[in-house]
């Protein structure tokens, strides 16, 4: 699996909901170690339940499921969240279902057998889904909303600099190290100098705003964030 990939994936959160026991013992084994946190259903009441309750920022499903199929587990979180992002599992080519998994703007609709290139295909689909939004989580009760340049906490917001702003942004959408001649090339004006006292202070008054030990610093490199 793509590191870059996984270490983008390790900020989010999965709900994973499949009937039959192997299949989800093996997707569970790939993906074990990419999600901060996997909730795993075994139908699809379980995995509405499971829904309510994680608040997950993925969901994965079977659509065939005793309950509830998949089908009807997301047209009903659908009913209050059009954003959640959701990829559908299926023995079925079928037309039908296939047009109306469609009506549910999936991020992918992957036919089985599950495979890892399969899969890595798409959670790519889902990384890059975020490309064009402007809100992210960055832990529990965090958010960063940069068309606002706002970060809200469970008690606090701040409103971001535009440097700040854009730095967030590139470390939230790239998920890696953003070196230093990338933040003095991009957030640094051309007629400007990065001193190590302007870079400094930056950081400084930016981890005031964002939670705590959340910018980490790779020394000689650049920073990171610690998801």
């Amino acid at each position: 699996m793509d590191y870059n990939l996984v270490n983008q994936l390790r900020s989010f959160t999965l709900l994973y909901a499949e009937d039959e026991e192997g299949i989800q013992k093996n997707i569970f084994e790939i993906l074990d170690c990419m999600f901060k946190d996997i909730y795993l259903a075994k139908d699809g009441e379980e995995a509405y339940k499971l829904y309510l309750e994680k608040k997950p920022d993925l969901i994965i499903t079977d659509i065939k499921m005793p309950k509830m199929t998949g089908l009807e587990l997301v047209k009903k979180i659908r009913e209050t969240n059009p954003k959640i992002r959701v990829i559908i599992t299926s023995a079925h080519t079928d037309l039908d279902y296939l047009l109306d998994a469609t009506e549910l703007h999936l991020v992918k609709y992957i036919v089985k057998p599950i495979t890892e290139e399969k899969l890595t295909i798409a959670l790519k689909a889902f990384i890059n889904s975020f490309e064009n939004t402007t809100v992210f989580n960055l832990q529990p009760s965090w958010i960063f909303d940069e068309s606002k340049a706002l970060v809200k906490g469970p008690k606090e917001e701040f409103i971001l600099t535009k440097k700040e702003n854009m730095f967030l942004k590139m470390l939230l959408v790239k998920g890696r190290i953003i070196t230093y001649n990338e933040i003095e090339n991009i957030l640094w004006e051309e007629t400007s100098i990065m001193t190590q006292n302007a870079l400094r202070l930056f950081i400084k008054n930016l981890r005031k705003k964002l939670p705590k030990d959340i910018l980490k610093n790779i020394q000689g490199t650049g920073y990171r964030l610690n998801l």
